[in-house]
């Protein structure tokens, strides 16, 4: 019997949150896995806390400012009581239905964290949303200068879902508290001999119009956060 801990760090997120939250109860995982619900809210200020407030069926924390993504995950991950871990944006951007296929290679005991590479659906979004190519050459770049700095082929890195075992998540101390924190996680993983195995997920981005919160400025941290922790720890 697994449990599966889905924790949703979310701020601002009064538009989404409870649509998101739908979804993940919803998913079917079969009768061997029991789910967990984690949302941390982030010290929101638009009316996100006063809906979790009336959400059955989850675990709510709330932070009094604002720590950040990273911040907000390493609450969730610290009070998750599951033995397999994995984060949900609260944005809509990716499908819960995927979650037995992202844990899958850690239920068969092939590894101990999985990475997201994302698909599109709908072939037309690139058309559609601002920063596409952008987006795209930060994640080319975050991409190759991990696998070469790491001594890994992954796919991707920077997509939402990825799964852990709680052993590996206790295991590592992470300081980052941005959106920073899943590289640092990641690469420090990897420097202690876990491996990794890329399975496909999902994606429907949304704009920047529409509530997204990543930057430029981010990339710029993440890529030093890689640097930085190939030479300490």
């Amino acid at each position: 019997m697994h449990k599966l801990s889905i924790v949703i760090p979310a701020y601002n997120e009064k538009n989404t949150i409870e649509a998101i939250i739908e979804k993940v109860k919803a998913v079917d995982l079969g009768t061997d896995i029991e789910k967990e619900i984690v949302v941390v809210d982030d010290g929101s200020k638009d009316g996100t806390r006063e809906i979790l407030k009336q959400i059955a069926g989850i675990r709510y924390i709330f932070h009094e400012k604002n720590l950040g993504k990273g911040g907000a995950m390493k609450t969730g991950f610290k009070n998750a009581t599951g033995d397999i871990l994995i984060p949900q944006d609260a944005d809509l951007e990716y499908d819960p239905n995927d979650y037995l296929l992202v844990i899958k290679p850690i239920l068969d005991g092939r590894t101990e964290m999985t990475l997201g590479m994302r698909i599109q659906p709908d072939k037309d979004w690139r058309r559609r949303k601002s920063l596409y190519w952008l987006s795209w050459f930060g994640n080319y770049a975050i991409t190759l200068f991990t696998n070469l700095l790491y001594w890994n082929n992954a796919g991707e890195y920077e997509a939402c879902y990825k799964a852990f075992t709680k052993k590996l998540i206790a295991s590592i101390e992470v300081e980052s508290n941005g959106f920073e924190y899943d590289n640092e996680l990641v690469c420090k993983a990897l420097k202690r001999g876990y491996k990794s195995v890329d399975v496909p997920v999902r994606y429907y981005p949304r704009s920047y119009e529409e509530g997204k919160k990543i930057s430029w400025k981010d990339g710029f941290k993440i890529l030093w956060t890689i640097l930085k922790y190939r030479f300490i720890d």
